[in-house]
């Protein structure tokens, strides 16, 4: 099974720089969205009924064009949620939940801190409490896929310029130690895990030339319960940096199942 994520920065921005044709040349079995900037009824019915995924949705209701999720999967799941349970996070459309009963599957849109201290708190907040209810998950033997956009860079290998972005929301230390301790707690960075010393990047500045000159940051991941790596049930790792049409290129794993 392959599992991709990708920020599309615009869901409707990137049908129009060759989406359909990259998802054909990607083939997942499921494929997981985050910032796709649509209230429901902005959707068209390629985007609904798109090949042959069935489509699961999240919006924003604090505002229209704003965050958003989408999952496309070749199977349904035997159950799906959106968000998780707590309404000052919900209502920003981040979160869609899949149960495959081997697994469970999110797909997140994590917050992003940069714009001030309040967003920056909400941010952390927003870790510790769906990591809360992943650990309840987890606790009761479930098997977890966390895939999306973190909006962190965990180490000085996950970004081309760590000294001057060390005092940037995305690279704080107190963001980093959110990491730490998600890795401390049972969860796998997949791609770190088994490619230790790589240097690739998910996520480039559209100014200053930066994914011409691959001054990037690692950003997007796919976290997994320790359980899937060690029965080898996660094969491989990668991260897509040919995919262009969005700022952020795309990311996945693949599963022996």
């Amino acid at each position: 099974m392959r599992i991709l994520s990708w920020n599309v920065n615009g869901l409707r921005a990137v049908y129009k720089k060759g989406f359909v044709e990259a998802v054909a040349r990607m083939d997942p079995d499921i494929l997981c969205l985050q910032e796709t900037k649509l209230q429901e009824d902005q959707r068209s019915q390629e985007m609904i009924n798109f090949d042959t995924y069935q489509s699961f949705w999240d919006y924003a209701s604090t505002r229209k064009g704003y965050s958003g999720v989408a999952v496309y999967a070749r199977k349904r799941p035997l159950a799906n949620r959106c968000g998780f349970g707590v309404e000052r996070f919900d209502a920003e459309g981040r979160v869609i939940e899949l149960d495959y009963g081997r697994f469970v599957l999110f797909n997140i849109y994590f917050p992003n801190g940069q714009k001030d201290d309040e967003r920056l708190h909400y941010k952390l907040d927003f870790y510790r409490d769906f990591f809360s209810y992943a650990d309840a998950l987890k606790d009761q033997g479930r098997s977890l896929i966390i895939t999306g956009d973190f909006n962190t860079a965990h180490n000085e290998i996950d970004l081309k310029n760590p000294q001057s972005n060390k005092d940037r929301s995305g690279f704080l230390r107190i963001e980093r130690d959110v990491l730490d301790d998600i890795i401390s707690r049972g969860y796998v960075d997949s791609f770190r895990y088994l490619y230790p010393d790589t240097v690739k990047y998910s996520w480039w500045s559209y100014r200053f030339n930066a994914r011409k000159n691959n001054a990037g940051w690692r950003i997007d991941y796919f976290f997994v319960s320790e359980d899937l790596m060690a029965e080898k049930v996660v094969q491989d790792a990668f991260i897509l940096n040919e995919i262009a049409g969005s700022d952020h290129c795309p990311v996945g794993i693949e599963l022996d199942f």
